[in-house]
């Protein structure tokens, strides 16, 4: 895929949006715009109080791509993964220790991979405003920066409803390969927040990362969110330091308040 970060809107209906949508100047276009409906999820349902396991990959053969993502390019194309994948990306079910998990790789490319609310899973903040997942860092791109070599190896993004403009509001949660924890970036609509790092001691080993999407959206977007997100999307990219990333994923869940 092309470059992940160009901030600036005439490229709005260039390739590299028809691409990248998610990325590209804060514009998710890649993403469905539409409302999620209620009561349509083919994917993991709960009872109020109990978690929502969007994926924990135990269902998948290692080997073979995760079942229910898909590429969004709107909501009239939804693509698999054969036909979306370029040379250089790779979403692969692993196996360890007799726990599956996810993995992305990226080597000079750009990918990413939703699951939607109302349709593979169930999502209401009211009753599960906290969002939980596990990952390891195996390689992060070499010099890259959410704030300008925009390559970020791993990212879990929340999207929610569009602003005035038409624009999807996304936060992006990423492991940065050089910014500390807590570092935000704005993109427009798009809310870049650091939630793990290369600067941190422990990466190379599995790492819980815990956020309360309400709290977060009110912070960043200085509003109260919409009850229902629109989705979840995994993401890796490494096609502007031309570098590889290679980040595992494991144990995504929704979980009720406390």
């Amino acid at each position: 895929m092309p470059h992940s970060i160009l901030p600036t809107y005439s490229a709005l209906f260039g390739e590299t949006v028809r691409r990248l949508g998610l990325c590209v100047g804060g514009l998710a276009l890649g993403i469905s715009l539409s409302a999620p409906e209620a009561g349509h999820a083919q994917g993991a349902t709960s009872n109020e109080g109990d978690p929502v396991i969007v994926d924990n990959f135990e269902d998948d053969a290692p080997g073979t791509f995760p079942d229910g993502w898909v590429f969004v390019k709107s909501d009239e194309n939804i693509q698999s993964y054969e036909e979306s994948r370029d040379p250089g990306e790779t979403v692969e079910v692993r196996e360890e220790n007799g726990n599956r998990y996810v993995q992305l790789i990226t080597d000079g490319e750009a990918l990413r991979y939703t699951k939607r609310n109302g349709v593979d899973f169930e999502w209401n903040l009211k009753d599960h405003p906290r969002l939980k997942w596990r990952w390891r860092a195996r390689k992060l791109p070499e010099g890259a920066s959410e704030r300008d070599q925009n390559d970020t190896g791993g990212a879990v993004y929340v999207t929610f409803g569009s602003d005035w403009l038409g624009r999807p509001k996304s936060i992006k949660y990423t492991y940065s390969s050089s910014l500390p924890v807590g570092t935000t970036v704005s993109f427009g609509p798009l809310k870049v927040i650091v939630v793990d790092s290369a600067r941190e001691p422990r990466t190379g080993e599995w790492e819980t990362v815990q956020r309360r999407i309400r709290d977060d959206y009110r912070q960043v977007f200085g509003e109260d969110p919409p009850d229902r997100p629109v989705s979840i999307t995994l993401w890796s990219d490494s096609d502007t330091t031309g570098d590889e990333a290679k980040v595992d994923v494991d144990d995504i869940e929704l979980l009720p308040p406390r």
